[in-house]
């Protein structure tokens, strides 16, 4: 069986008016099936009346990053090191420089072979993840920073708005600079609309392909899988074309002109690069079919900053009869990508305030329970951190675990944790405002002072 290509389409005027129905349509299509699909917009369509002179652009890229990738043999991992911000003209003098400016080629095959021969070479830099648009104000249909999907739900149930997620962000890119391997936070759909500049190269696989490439970047970066099982979520891992082919990987490739859409589907994992200095818009945005992708997106839990959604607004306005079995960890199902693979999809994370509000809508009430401290097993009966929130499970004393705040401490010095054993709830009451914690499983406790991150803000010569 042939495995699903890209597909392109052409909306009409009146088409384009409804941005939802469209990917409803393009999804009677098949589109979804091979992940990424692209969308030529019909020539009334005009984001920005006023054109993309640099002089009217007046934006500053405040975080910049230089990608480092380090790697060999189509595997490869990429590290950003934060600059100092600059404006846009100061971004594309760069981008224009000697250094970094897009080499002589052929075609777009020319260009795509000496981007992954000299991928470790000259680390670029990238204008990434700018809040902002270049949208006009009163451009109605498919205006990126309000698309009017049900992930609007967010802001209105939760007032919460999330830069890049449910507001657009600008992306600034020169030559080579790159997205790694992903899927999009919560497994959402993604928009992206290229203004103006140098096209883009788009890699995609189709989401029922998605667990291959995640078994194949588990088994090569081992260590990195072993410290977060989702790391593919820090967005760092870049796996050529060519290593694809040889695992049996199917995949897709496209060019993304100026003044064209490309569409990423629930688990539609895509990566790509840019081949010289342009500028493209993105957000987030979901349907009714994606709520079932969101409920069971894996999540990285050695990150403060990555993006988690709570899905009850979304479960209980679509599902409202699996609402109280979900909320209880009895909402058996399978993972759209994964038909016959039957477990609960995950419980919430819910804090007071949230949970009060259930409670008042007359559903299910769940146990909180309180903050509890624990001891460590030692002649001073130490406390344990309470930051470390952990289900009350008796830990093994073959297994030493550590859970300490001190940056200079090992897990080799501390005892093994001893908590007593309750039920299997696993419910800790917030204090209102505070900050939600994940809850990490029973067995070994990592040592929280070796987390990575992939953005270190250090001084760098102008040379770079």
């Amino acid at each position: 069986m042939s495995s699903p290509r890209i597909m392109v389409f052409r909306p009409t005027w009146e088409e384009f008016q409804n941005f939802p129905e469209y990917i409803k349509y393009m999804e009677k299509c098949g589109a979804h099936l091979a992940g990424l699909a692209k969308i030529i917009p019909p020539a009334e369509w005009i984001p920005r009346k006023s054109g993309y002179s640099l002089d009217d652009i007046n934006i500053t890229i405040k975080s910049p990053i230089l990608q480092f990738v380090t790697g060999k043999q189509g595997f490869y991992q990429q590290f950003n090191v934060q600059k100092k911000p600059m404006t846009v003209k100061e971004y594309y003098k760069k981008a224009s420089s000697e250094r970094y400016s897009t080499p002589k080629y052929f075609d777009y095959e020319d260009l795509e072979r000496k981007f992954w021969k000299n991928v470790t070479y000259i680390q670029p830099i990238y204008g990434a993840d700018v809040s902002g648009t270049l949208t006009d104000e009163d451009v109605t249909s498919f205006n990126i920073n309000r698309l009017g999907s049900i992930l609007d739900y967010v802001e209105k149930d939760y007032h919460k708005a999330i830069s890049g997620v449910n507001t657009s962000y600008l992306y600034f890119g020169m030559w080579k600079t790159t997205f790694a391997w992903h899927t999009e936070d919560m497994d959402l759909y993604s928009i992206n609309y290229l203004h103006f500049g140098a096209p883009k190269t788009w890699y995609a696989i189709p989401p029922s392909d998605g667990r291959k490439i995640e078994k194949l970047a588990n088994m090569t970066f081992r260590e990195h899988y072993n410290e977060c099982s989702a790391f593919l979520r820090h967005k760092m891992t870049l796996i050529s074309p060519q290593v694809l082919k040889q695992h049996n990987i199917p995949f897709n490739k496209i060019t993304q002109e100026p003044g064209e859409i490309m569409i990423t589907f629930p688990f539609g994992y895509h990566a790509g690069f840019n081949h010289g200095f342009n500028c493209a818009e993105s957000t987030n945005f979901a349907s009714e079919r994606w709520i079932e992708y969101g409920k069971r997106a894996s999540q990285c839990h050695c990150r403060k900053d990555m993006v988690k959604i709570s899905m009850e607004t979304f479960v209980r306005r679509f599902q409202p009869e699996r609402y109280e079995n979900w909320l209880n960890g009895k909402d058996f199902g399978c993972h759209p990508e994964e038909p016959g693979k039957v477990c609960a999809a995950p419980m919430p994370i819910l804090n007071k305030k949230l949970m009060m509000e259930i409670q008042k809508r007359g559903c299910a009430p769940i146990k909180m329970k309180k903050k509890r401290k624990s001891k460590l097993k030692s002649d001073s009966d130490s406390e344990v951190n309470n930051d470390c929130k952990i289900p009350k499970k008796e830990i093994p004393s073959t297994s030493p675990a550590s859970c300490s705040s001190s940056p200079t401490s090992s897990s080799a010095d501390q005892s093994p944790i001893k908590i007593e054993k309750e039920d299997n709830d696993c419910w800790y009451q917030l204090e209102d405002g505070g900050e939600i914690k994940d809850l990490l499983p029973a067995g070994m406790i990592k040592n929280s002072s070796k987390l990575r991150f992939d953005v270190k803000e250090i001084s760098l010569s102008e040379d770079l």
